[in-house]
């Protein structure tokens, strides 16, 4: 057990500040402290020593210099059963500090808050992040308090050891201590890698806060936990269940779809990450229905998401089948009360969602793979149409929409669409011929398509044979986007012409393995 008889404290955030000096004055444990902190305990009616009484040195260049003082970080890091250490500490007249409590200015805040260079340098806290790296170090002797989640913690280890805390305490709160100057360090860092453009620096700090531990992860037997770059997820679950590791790795493909969606009108149904269903209608109950329509029996307990507000008369359609998840650009309270008849469904609002750009992260063995995140969306300046035969408007629409569609599927893709709605898609094989075969067949089993009817088709990546898009025509598909790139381009060009199918080239592959 140590006895803690002297404690410094520097806080941004003081909040609860008074629990914890209400406890430190039972156990008479004497304070110091500066700036804001200092006024702060003054007025709460407690006795404190100023940092700058303590060390006999005033603040300096404009408080950025206040804690950085041999006095200070002498009295943390002394190791209390050291002869030598005890010698110089007493030949200095130094004091030992016992405990230390310090959160950072708050500079992952100020980021959201402004812009203005001088502000965000300005808020990088440099003496906290040295008093907590000094105290977790000298663990065996010093207790260091990093976050206010701690104080009861705290609290609890004081009271039951009568002013004083056991090894395993402190050795805990100096893990979080290093994980939290650590974090602290790499938002900086990657502040800095920002301004600089450098997206690929020689080290690559990946940080993010713990937002829930989770049952397991795909499987059973595999551990698995859920982080963020934020403090908190931008969306808010309504309703239901905890989500799961793959509840999650779903729903993040159907949010990837749908805020790529027109605004409004878009649903998208996703089963195991990739959409079995995306329609886009005016009307909210025909854009789910259609997007439904697609494959109704592989969106049997998958996810729904809209890019709209969900209201009643959609959410009385929704109850008819078995979904894990459903998601809306918000609720109306007849559409909660509705969807939460049913126990375990889960209710996800997603309304503050913003899709930014992003890294894509894979790890493996001992390596990460990062990539910038596939966010293009193909417009009409992206196209090249190579066919004899022209889309009209309409057509066009089509095949955009197809191939933003595909975009977000398995590769190797093919997706089939009429009138902006999916018909048939194909995921995830090794062939591309499988996956037209499969888009086919799903069209086929699913769909009334009439010989009047325009299907057109998109396909992530080239075809490196005649085979696909020969496959796609013989079935009634009129007209293909695709990225083009293979040595048989020409040959597929002169079947479209021969075929008198439409034929157009987005220039972009978008392979999702």
């Amino acid at each position: 057990m140590t006895k803690i008889k002297q404690a410094l404290i520097s806080v941004s955030d003081k909040n609860n500040l008074k629990s914890i000096l209400k406890v430190l004055k039972k156990f008479k444990i004497k304070i110091i402290s500066s700036g804001g902190t200092f006024k702060e305990i003054k007025k709460l009616g407690y006795k404190c020593i100023e940092v700058s009484k303590f060390t006999n040195s005033s603040e300096l260049l404009e408080g950025r210099v206040k804690t950085l003082h041999p006095k200070i970080h002498a009295g943390i890091l002394s190791k209390r059963n050291n002869k030598s250490h005890k010698k110089q500490m007493l030949k200095n007249k130094y004091e030992n500090i016992d405990l230390v409590i310090v959160n950072f200015y708050p500079f992952e805040r100020n980021l959201e808050k402004t812009k203005n260079k001088k502000k965000i340098i300005e808020n990088i806290d440099i003496g906290g992040p040295t008093l907590v790296r000094a105290a977790a170090k000298n663990y065996n002797d010093v207790t260091v308090v990093t976050s206010i989640e701690q104080y009861n913690k705290l609290i609890e280890e004081l009271q039951k050891n009568k002013g004083s805390t056991n090894i395993e305490f402190r050795e805990k709160l100096s893990e979080e201590a290093f994980a939290e100057t650590a974090y602290y360090d790499s938002i900086v860092a990657n502040y800095f890698s920002g301004i600089t453009k450098n997206n690929f620096p020689k080290k690559k700090l990946v940080y993010g806060n713990l937002i829930e531990k989770l049952r397991y992860g795909e499987n059973p037997h595999q551990e698995a936990a859920i982080y963020s770059y934020n403090k908190s997820l931008d969306i808010m679950q309504l309703h239901g269940k905890k989500l799961s590791y793959n509840n999650y790795n779903d729903l993040y493909s159907a949010l990837c779809i749908s805020k790529t969606l027109p605004k409004n009108i878009g649903t998208v149904i996703v089963k195991h990450a990739n959409p079995c269903g995306a329609s886009i209608h005016k009307d909210k109950v025909e854009s789910y229905k259609k997007a439904l329509a697609c494959d109704p029996i592989s969106a049997y307990g998958g996810i729904v998401c809209c890019n709209f507000k969900i209201n009643k008369k959609l959410a009385l359609e929704l109850n008819k089948i078995f979904f894990e998840i459903i998601i809306g650009n918000g609720f109306d309270k007849e559409a909660i009360k509705i969807l939460k008849k049913k126990k375990n469904i889960r209710i996800i609002d997603a309304y503050n969602l913003k899709i930014k750009n992003f890294h894509n992260l894979i790890s493996n063995f001992n390596t990460l793979m990062f990539q910038s995140s596939d966010n293009k969306i193909l417009t009409r300046k992206n196209l090249r149409i190579v066919s004899k035969r022209k889309p009209n408007k309409r057509t066009l629409k089509n095949l955009i929409f197809a191939f933003n569609i595909c975009r977000n599927v398995k590769s190797n893709a093919i997706v089939l669409t009429k009138n902006e709605t999916t018909v048939g898609i194909g995921s995830g094989q090794s062939s591309r011929l499988d996956s037209c075969k499969i888009a086919i067949n799903k069209m086929n089993q699913f769909q009334s398509i009439r010989e009047s009817d325009e299907i057109v088709a998109a396909s992530d990546a080239f075809f490196p044979f005649v085979d696909g898009i020969e496959t796609l025509v013989q079935s009634g598909i009129s007209a293909v986007i695709q990225p083009s790139g293979s040595i048989r381009d020409k040959e597929i060009i002169k079947f479209a012409n021969q075929t008198n199918t439409i034929l157009v080239f987005s220039n972009t592959r978008h392979f999702k393995h």
